[in-house]
């Protein structure tokens, strides 16, 4: 690819590969056991699997071989990101980028590298034996790392605003898409690795690091999300959908998906340091309002980019445009956080049992997602690379 046709939009196709791959880790976090340690390590996958449970070997095999097969995607479009990155910033193309909206594209680069992160510490926690011994001793290091992503997008974002509150740069009716969205989805996922250390570090230091950096980025995120949606629906009232960024109408999935797991997070610190005990029917309540926000997000989207023929050109056909990856991470944080709704809201209260009927009947939707979501991936690559 020439360095002037490179978009920074192509980190959102490394980040959908890393996404999909804690998607697949989600069936080993609720469906095996791991009663010493909050998620799934090496040694609670190996008992399990030595178990004889022939259903549960099926769901570890499954699980792990796809979490491979995408964490290695993820690295290498990422890897090939970064070195395409680096010659587009020394062009013309990169310059005129910076002057306008588009500029917002620049927070794709932390929000793949918080996605990383992430990524490496699934793939420790499930191939690296005795890990949780000294897990205190890598959340500092964790928490270092998304310092430096967190500084760097606090880098990116303080440039675009304030190129928007000091010139007269910012164009309402290219704003006519949730794109400017991008910035807020990057904090969201800095947020929520912070509020992962609270939730898991028994050290108090680290846990209080991680809760205060988690609120601190949720209020960023939260008030500024705000503003950007309600200049949205100004413009996009306005001016119409931009059919090419209908993609945008979905960002809020994975967003609302992260809200819901940074409170599942935040929860369990005040639980295990405050002893404030959320209840099972306070998860199923929040639960049910992310997945119910989530559907409207996600009808609504459908339907616009079904009547504009979105999935038809840029899809099935040979238009191509950056922004179709913006299709991938929605359902697969959707897919995310159906296992929350599922587990957290459904079976921990009761609802629903464990691995019956309606639990499977209600699986099933999830597993249907994630494999379109797959398949329209592949296509994209195909046709992108």
């Amino acid at each position: 690819m020439k360095a002037k046709n490179y978009s920074p939009l192509y980190f959102l196709a490394a980040l959908g590969a890393g996404w999909t791959s804690v998607m697949f880790f989600m069936y080993l976090m609720f469906m095996t056991k791991h009663p010493d340690t909050p998620i799934p390590t090496f040694e609670s996958i190996f008992s399990q699997f030595s178990s004889g449970d022939m259903f549960i070997q099926a769901v570890i095999i499954f699980a792990v071989a796809w979490i491979i097969f995408f964490a290695v995607k993820h690295f290498q479009l990422l890897i090939w990101n970064l070195k395409n990155f680096s010659k587009f910033k020394q062009t013309s193309e990169f310059i005129e980028l910076k002057k306008w909206n588009k500029e917002v594209q620049l927070m794709t680069l932390p929000l793949t590298l918080a996605m990383s992160v992430n990524v490496l510490f699934i793939i420790w926690a499930v191939f690296v034996p005795n890990l949780w011994s000294v897990v205190e001793y890598l959340f500092p290091f964790a928490l270092v790392a998304f310092w430096a992503i967190w500084i760097l997008a606090l880098k990116l974002f303080g440039d675009y605003m304030t190129r928007l509150l000091t010139t007269s740069s910012f164009d309402f009716v290219q704003n006519n898409n949730l794109g400017q969205m991008i910035a807020i989805f990057a904090f969201t996922m800095v947020w929520v690795w912070f509020a992962a250390s609270a939730a898991m570090s028994h050290n108090e230091v680290t846990a209080v690091l991680g809760i205060v950096f988690s609120i601190f980025f949720s209020v960023i995120a939260l008030f500024f999300g705000t503003i950007k949606v309600i200049l949205w629906f100004k413009s996009i009232l306005k001016n119409w959908i931009n059919t090419e960024m209908s993609p945008t109408l979905w960002i809020m999935i994975p967003i609302l998906t992260l809200l819901g797991i940074t409170y599942v997070r935040q929860s369990h610190w005040f639980d295990h340091h405050l002893n404030i005990t959320t209840e099972p029917g306070t998860y199923f309540v929040f639960t049910t309002v992310i997945i119910s926000l989530q559907a409207i997000f996600g009808f609504i989207g459908y339907k616009v980019m079904k009547a504009n023929n979105y999935f038809k050109d840029y899809i099935h056909w040979d238009k191509k445009s950056a922004w179709s990856y913006a299709l991938i991470c929605p359902w697969v944080a959707l897919v995310v956080f159906g296992f929350f709704f599922l587990h957290l809201g459904l079976v921990k209260t009761w609802l629903v049992d464990k691995f019956w009927i309606a639990y499977f009947v209600l699986l099933a939707p999830l597993v249907y997602l994630q494999f379109k979501t797959i398949l329209t991936m592949w296509r994209l690559n195909k046709k992108m690379f």
